[in-house]
C-alpha cells in the first residue's frame, strides 16, 4: 500500500455516470477527506437529491450545468482534480474545453474519453463492434410518445445493476443503488467540439476496471491507444462501480495520478 501520510493535499470534483449520484463516491470520498484532501462531489441535474424532474434534462449542457456552475463560481487561482465516471466523461471532457486554466488534471473513470481526433460518436461504434450485448429486459423504458416510436425516458432495473454495474459490489451497495437510482431522460447527446489548445492544454490520467461490463476493458484500452492519456491505472476485480467495489485502490490510484502530475 502507498503511503500517503507526506501526500501534498488537493481539491478533488468527484461527477458520477448516468442515473446516479453523488451518494456513489460516499467511500472514496471519505478516504481523500481523511487523508487532508478537499472534496466536492456534486449531483447532476436531476440526479441525486437535486430536485429537477429528468423530463427537464433536455441535453447534456442541461444535465451537467451543476457541473459548470460549480466551475465558474471557483477563484482562478484555484486548480481541482477534476474525476468523471462512465457518461460524465463528456461532462469533464467538456468542462476541459471550457476552463482549461481551473483544472489541474482530468481523470476519467472507465468513462467516455473523446478528444480533439476521437468523436462521442467513433467511441460509441467501436463500443458496439466490441462489446457483447446485454440483456436489457430488466430495466424500465417508457414510450411517452407510443410503443412504435423511441423511448423517452429509463430506467436501471435491479437484475440489470446486479448482473452488469455492481456484479463485485457488496450486496449493502447493490441495495444502496436499487434505492437510489433515478430515470434517465433520453435525448441526442450534444456534439462535444473539443481543441488541442483548451482540451488539449489539461493533463488526463484514465482508470481501466477490468471486469467492467458496461465498458469493458477492450474499449477502455482502445480509448486510451486512439486517445492517449498522460497516465493510465489498471484495477483488477473492479466492475463498473469500481469506485463501490474497489475504493481503496481507487483512492490510491488519484493520489498517485495527482503525484505523479504534480
Amino acid at each position: 500500500m502507498a503511503n500517503t501520510s507526506h501526500v501534498k493535499q488537493h481539491h478533488f470534483v468527484l461527477v458520477h455516470g448516468a442515473a446516479h449520484g453523488a451518494w456513489c463516491w460516499y467511500k472514496v470520498e471519505t478516504l481523500l477527506k481523511s487523508a487532508g484532501n478537499q472534496v466536492t462531489s456534486l449531483d447532476l441535474t436531476a440526479c441525486g437529491i437535486n430536485p429537477t424532474p429528468f423530463e427537464q434534462v433536455l441535453s447534456d449542457s442541461d444535465l451537467f450545468e451543476p457541473l459548470t456552475k460549480f466551475m465558474e463560481s471557483l477563484s482562478v487561482e484555484e486548480k481541482v482534480i477534476l474525476v468523471g465516471h462512465s457518461y460524465s466523461g463528456s461532462a469533464i471532457a467538456m468542462t476541459m474545453e471550457s476552463f482549461p486554466k481551473k483544472i489541474a488534471v482530468g481523470i476519467f473513470v472507465t468513462a467516455s474519453m473523446p478528444g480533439p481526433a476521437l468523436s462521442i460518436a467513433a467511441i460509441g461504434e467501436e463500443a458496439k463492434r466490441v462489446q457483447p450485448p446485454r440483456d436489457e429486459m430488466d430495466n424500465v423504458y417508457e414510450y411517452e410518445n407510443g410503443p412504435d416510436k423511441p423511448p423517452t425516458s429509463f430506467r436501471f432495473g435491479p437484475k440489470f445493476l446486479s448482473a452488469n454495474m455492481y456484479q463485485l459490489c457488496s450486496p449493502e451497495d447493490l441495495t444502496l443503488a436499487t434505492k437510489l437510482v433515478r430515470p434517465v431522460h433520453s435525448y441526442k447527446a450534444d456534439e462535444i467540439l473539443l481543441s488541442d489548445v483548451n482540451y488539449g492544454s489539461v493533463r488526463r490520467a484514465f482508470v481501466i476496471s477490468h471486469e467492467d461490463k458496461v465498458w469493458s476493458s477492450e474499449i477502455q484500452k482502445w480509448m486510451c491507444e486512439n486517445n492517449p492519456p498522460d497516465i493510465v491505472k489498471e484495477i483488477h476485480g473492479s466492475d463498473h462501480m469500481v469506485m463501490l467495489s474497489k475504493p481503496q485502490e481507487l483512492y490510491l490510484s488519484f493520489i498517485e495520478i495527482a503525484e505523479y502530475l504534480d
